[in-house]
């Protein structure tokens, strides 16, 4: 089972570090673990890539994939966006995002 965890690095916005574990076996995104863990991501519309309240910063090199269409279509409607800028909630936790680090974007 405990490969199935994940470690995780996400610093709020006033700039508090908290380490997560987050399964990989449960099809979880990190807008959903973050919200477990209590952290202040809204995810209006339920992580469907359809509100940028989930909106954050990827800080670590780890390969993400490319942000689909509506993702990208979602951030050029956000604000402070920057080039690390992704959608937690089309963040999909599995193994190689062990150590992943971001950073919660502005409200």
């Amino acid at each position: 089972m405990e490969d199935d965890i994940i470690k995780v690095i996400v610093t709020d916005r006033e700039g508090v570090e908290h380490e997560l574990e987050a399964p990989t076996d449960m099809n979880m995104n990190l807008m959903e673990v973050c919200k477990a863990h209590d952290l202040p991501v809204e995810g209006t519309c339920g992580g469907m890539a359809l509100c940028a309240s989930c909106h954050c910063y990827v800080q670590s090199d780890h390969e993400l994939g490319e942000a689909s269409d509506d993702e990208e279509d979602m951030l050029d409607q956000a604000f402070f966006v920057e080039d690390n800028s992704r959608l937690s909630c089309q963040i999909r936790m599995k193994n190689s995002l062990d150590g992943l680090k971001v950073r919660l974007a502005p409200v």
